[in-house]
This record gives structure tokens, C-alpha cells and sequence, in this order.
């Protein structure tokens, strides 16, 4: 097989990400529920605070906890209390120094596809926290290049062809979110693999779009073996 270029999403397709935050958000709502606010409620007013915030601030933990303050303070009110807010930075905290869990498959699949192609691995967010997340995982030695982007987005993929002077057809977007890697990936004209995550952050649902680049649907990382 000719060698490939292979672009790699890290959260969701190398490691757990959405698990995590699921997880925090579940010890917020129980944290606002004596309020009395259905935990939807809670959920949509977090919701429109993380976009907002997004919109500001961009992506990564301290926009997260910076929309949980926020939202926190929405929803008591003047019942809000000093204590409730220490306790919205812990799980922050504790959400930021949680080492990445590696999906099931993953070493051995980058080590068979990083001997035979091009290899880049790319994730979205704050480049600090991000460049310590990657280091954290111990995946970076399979990576020819790693690039760190403020948004996923066709002009992103694009400026990503540029630098990398990647040549479309003989390349492939390997990711897990239809809205923010697959789509427009394939509108940028590069192939795309689609390997569906069972957590998908809410604001990532999207379905499937056509493009000018193949699609290959995969169930799970390891099955990248049988294509590539």
C-alpha cells in the first residue's frame, strides 16, 4: 500500500474525554438539584452558558469551569454559597490532572499504522493544557507531527493540507465527531474514517454529510487494520 497521511483526532478516538466531564457534570447537577430545577433545566442553562463561553474564551477545562461558576450562580441565585463554588473548582481540578484513558486498542493500532504512514495527530483546546494532556497519554512517539487548533472547521483541515503539503487523495481524517472532524473534513476534500464514540458531547451531534473525499465507517479503533 502507498503511504498514507493520516490525521488523527485525539479525544473520543485515542482516549476518554467525554467520560470524564460526564462525570463532573453529574456531581454538579446533584450539587444544584436542592434547588429545585429539573436537572434538564440545569443541563440547558449550562448548555447556553458553555456557548457563550466558547464564543469568548474558546475550549478546554478553564472555559469549562469558568460556564460551572457561572451556571452555578444562575441557578441559586442569592442561595448561593462560598463553599458550593470551592467545590465546583474541585471537580475541575480533579477533572484537569486525570490522566487521559487510552481506548481499548489503541497502542497497538498506532504502532502497526505509524510503521507503514505519515502520522499526525491533532486535538483542539488550549495548547498548554493540551500539549500536557498528550504528553500524559505516552501516545506522542507514534506522531510524526502534532498540531494543536483553536477550532475543528474546513478552513482549519485546509491550513492543515497547506502546512503539511498533504496530498488529499492519499490522506485520511481519522476521527469519532460528525460535526466538528468527519464533515468537514470530507468537505475539505480528504478522505474520513468514522469511529463512533458511545459518549458524544452534546453540542458534537451531528449526522453524517457527503463530501468529495471516500468515508469509511469503522466500529471500533483497532478495525483501522483491515483499511490501512
Amino acid at each position: 500500500m502507498r503511504r498514507l497521511t493520516l490525521l488523527v483526532n485525539a479525544d473520543n478516538t485515542l482516549w476518554e474525554s467525554n467520560v470524564f466531564f460526564e462525570h463532573t457534570l453529574e456531581r454538579f447537577f446533584s450539587l444544584v438539584e436542592p434547588f429545585g430545577y429539573a436537572r434538564g433545566y440545569a443541563r440547558h442553562i449550562l448548555n447556553e452558558t458553555e456557548r457563550h463561553n466558547i464564543q469568548q474564551h474558546g475550549y478546554g477545562v478553564r472555559s469549562f469551569a469558568r460556564s460551572l461558576e457561572q451556571s452555578y450562580m444562575k441557578l441559586a441565585g442569592g442561595l448561593a454559597q462560598r463553599s458550593a463554588l470551592e467545590e465546583v473548582a474541585s471537580m475541575v481540578a480533579d477533572l484537569e490532572h486525570t490522566p487521559p484513558r487510552v481506548l481499548d486498542g489503541v497502542p497497538e493500532t498506532l504502532a502497526y499504522l505509524s510503521s507503514r504512514h505519515r502520522m499526525i495527530l491533532f486535538t483542539k483546546g488550549e495548547p498548554a493544557e493540551e500539549a500536557a494532556k498528550v504528553e500524559r497519554s505516552g501516545l506522542q512517539g507514534f506522531f510524526d507531527s502534532i498540531e494543536i487548533v483553536a477550532d475543528k472547521s474546513i478552513h482549519v483541515y485546509r491550513d492543515l493540507i497547506d502546512k503539511h503539503h498533504v496530498v488529499k487523495s492519499h490522506a485520511w481524517l481519522i476521527g469519532s465527531s460528525a460535526l466538528e472532524e468527519i464533515n468537514p473534513a470530507l468537505q475539505a476534500g480528504l478522505n474520513a474514517a468514522f469511529v463512533p464514540h458511545p459518549s458524544t458531547w452534546n453540542n458534537e451531534n451531528a449526522e453524517l454529510q457527503s463530501g468529495t473525499g471516500k468515508l469509511l465507517i469503522v466500529s471500533s479503533f483497532r478495525g483501522l487494520r483491515n483499511h490501512f
